[in-house]
């Protein structure tokens, strides 16, 4: 597979990544750990190096599933894990609060060392800003971990532009994992353009729009409780009947291209930047290999021109989280 080059950092990963979150954590079922590890070594075998995960994730078995499946492959494979959050003594899902205290940061670092079953973490990304610690502090904590050896880049999520540049002018960051697709493009206006300008790379989460631009969910789908989906607005069955209309432009363009939505999609991702790594998640084999194929769609001057056309006309109806989510991001 194709690599690419996050910013400036010299970090360099496959094209598309793999977001491992749902193969043990966010909704059920989620198949059995064996399935899971099978699934990410398809993805090794297939060119990816890329594999993305946090402590909060279970919290911390989805960090133990992926040290288990990549242990193989240490050396050949990058990491990238989070913090951020105060979870629950219990160990129960969920969190008390944002913590990005220097202590908590070191404390979650040493803990996802010993998950990963790794020397140093690739790509450590605090994964929502917390109000109440100044980013220069985070930075300059995450600074020492790399002086030590521990972590070798830093990163951040769902951070704002202005967030960005104070923290890379304390820290380098290599970084920034953001939601982005084409049904939330956001990004475009304000962390984009500070990332290029900073030399940082760009890590698209939710590239497929939660599995709405795959073309698979309709006005009549169904969540658990346990999925994130069954709480936000956008995945309401009015929104999604008026969402359906990116789809069918997307199926369009598809036809004749001999390629997926889902496809399509990803290819668009990967046409705005050469330093954007989407991250889809999967937990099958065949979405992998469909994903993956991505890489090798094409898309014209002529194609990205009609979809910026259709991106235009198309408003996309409801948010991209429930409230108390939203307001946890671009902070």
């Amino acid at each position: 597979m194709e690599k690419r080059t996050l910013g400036n950092s010299g970090l360099e990963v496959s094209a598309l990544g793999l977001g491992c979150m749902k193969m043990n954590f966010g909704d059920a079922p989620a198949g059995t750990r064996e399935e899971m590890i099978a699934v990410i070594h398809a993805a090794v075998d297939r060119g990816v190096t890329f594999f993305d995960t946090a402590e909060v994730y279970g919290p911390y078995t989805n960090e133990e599933l992926v040290g288990e499946a990549l242990e193989p492959f240490k050396g050949r494979v990058v990491i990238a894990t989070k913090f951020g959050f105060d979870l629950h003594p219990d160990g129960r899902p969920g969190w008390q609060g944002m913590s990005g205290r220097p202590e908590r940061i070191r404390q979650v670092a040493e803990n996802s060392l010993r998950r990963l079953r790794v020397e140093a973490i690739d790509l450590f990304y605090q994964h929502r800003v917390d109000p109440d610690v100044p980013i220069e502090d985070v930075a300059g904590a995450v600074g020492e971990l790399i002086a030590q050896g521990k972590v070798k880049h830093f990163g951040l999520s769902e951070a704002s532009a202005e967030t960005i540049r104070r923290a890379h002018a304390v820290q380098p960051v290599a970084a920034v994992q953001s939601e982005y697709s084409m049904w939330w493009r956001a990004p475009e206006e304000a962390v984009l353009p500070a990332c290029e300008a900073l030399g940082i790379g760009f890590v698209p989460y939710s590239p497929l729009g939660k599995g709405f631009l795959t073309g698979k969910i309709d006005e009549n789908a169904t969540f658990d409780s346990s999925d994130i989906r069954s709480r936000i607005p956008r995945f309401a069955p009015e929104a999604m009947r008026a969402n359906q209309a990116l789809i069918d432009r997307l199926a369009a363009i598809g036809a004749r291209k001999g390629a997926t939505p889902a496809q399509i999609a990803l290819a668009w991702l990967l046409a705005q930047k050469p330093w954007i790594v989407p991250i889809p998640g999967t937990r099958r084999v065949d979405r992998l290999d469909e994903n993956l194929g991505a890489a090798e769609v094409q898309l014209t001057a002529a194609d990205l021109s009609e979809i910026a056309a259709a991106l235009a006309e198309i408003e996309i109806v409801g948010e991209r989280y429930p409230v108390d989510l939203l307001k946890l991001t671009g902070r």
